[in-house]
């Protein structure tokens, strides 16, 4: 039997069963099959996923990468170049997503693929019929291990030589118990690990941390051709989380739209400072915001600088007054202006 029918005898079973406490356990070993054969499926034996395939092997340039997926667009992947507020950032356009594609369908394997890389998806949608559409897509890019404007489960898990499974929960939990997250580690041949809890989270989240592969992306949805419905209409999208109409057309909404993608990315811009000059306002380093240590910002510039570094001045909310110097360790704020003293 092939992995696709494998998938698909699962599924049924799945759709079969009712969800009740007397077949949690069995709904959740059912859902670690799947995840296993849906990694199976996403990287074959011998093979590493399927390769990005030509057209799709984009080399990732500028200070963050955004992809948008459209219904039906290109065949091959179009790099572009936004830049905003200082920062280089790189849209990449992909060929649509088809129903089937976290199965390999199309060429959808190379398509999510690249989404994998980046640190935004813009979801572009046709107005006039967004929820059918967008909940297709995201199921595909669930199949293939993205997880889309959510945290990793607060999940604790580790692998022992020996002790059997040491479960902990620190709160109450609503769909797992010991036997099923023992029946899950079962079908991975787990049998020693300590768990712990510490949200009420689903089998589906045990598995995504077992699994170790998946990748957690903020989402814009875009919900082009406003200009085809009512006032009222586009109150009620705007209500709705995630969401950006526009209408590509006439070029509306655009800066709603940036200024979005702006805070999505949740990028840190810092300033440069050369001795006895005024800082450089138009080039800022750009970093992520979980990296944004002046080692960071020197690694940015060059891996030896930081070897030379001595100490750095900086002005900005970062510090408690103007220049403060400051060590290696020390965690920058957006718009700070620093200037490096070198042994």
């Amino acid at each position: 039997m092939s992995i696709l029918a494998k998938i698909a005898e699962i599924e049924n079973e799945m759709n079969r069963t009712q969800k009740n406490k007397a077949t949690a356990h069995h709904l959740g070993l059912l859902k670690a099959r799947l995840a296993k054969l849906r990694r199976e499926l996403i990287t074959p034996k011998g093979g590493t996923g399927g390769g990005t395939g030509e057209g799709f092997d984009v080399a990732k340039t500028g200070d963050a990468r955004i992809v948008a997926a459209y219904e039906f667009t290109t065949l091959t992947t179009v790099p572009g170049v936004i830049r905003y507020k200082g920062a280089k950032i790189q849209l990449l356009d992909l060929p649509g997503i088809i129903e089937g594609a976290k199965d390999g369908k199309g060429r959808g394997r190379q398509v999510i693929a690249v989404a994998r890389t980046c640190n935004l998806i813009l979801i572009v949608l046709d107005v006039l019929k967004p929820l059918g559409h967008k909940k297709l897509i995201e199921r595909e890019l669930e199949g293939f291990g993205i997880r889309l404007n959510k945290q990793p489960p607060n999940i604790g898990f580790k692998k022992k030589d020996k002790g059997g499974i040491n479960f902990t929960a620190t709160c109450a939990q609503s769909e797992l118990d010991v036997e099923t997250v023992k029946t899950i580690l079962a079908e991975y041949k787990i049998h020693n690990a300590d768990i712990t809890l510490r949200s009420d989270v689903t089998a589906d989240d045990l598995i995504d941390v077992v699994e170790g592969n998946r990748v957690y992306i903020p989402c814009i949805y875009v919900l082009n051709k406003i200009d085809q419905i009512s006032i009222e209409e586009l109150d009620i999208i705007y209500k709705v989380p995630h969401c950006v109409p526009i209408s590509a057309h006439h070029r509306w909404n655009f800066d709603d739209l940036l200024e979005k993608l702006w805070n999505y990315l949740q990028l840190v811009r810092i300033y440069t400072k050369p001795k006895g000059q005024l800082p450089d306002y138009t080039s800022p380093v750009v970093l992520p915001n979980d990296r944004t240590s002046v080692e960071d910002f020197c690694l940015k510039i060059h891996k030896n600088l930081i070897k030379e570094l001595k100490y750095a001045l900086v002005w900005g909310s970062s510090v408690k007054h103007n220049p403060q110097k400051v060590g290696k360790d020390h965690v920058l704020e957006d718009e700070d202006v620093i200037q490096l003293v070198k042994k």
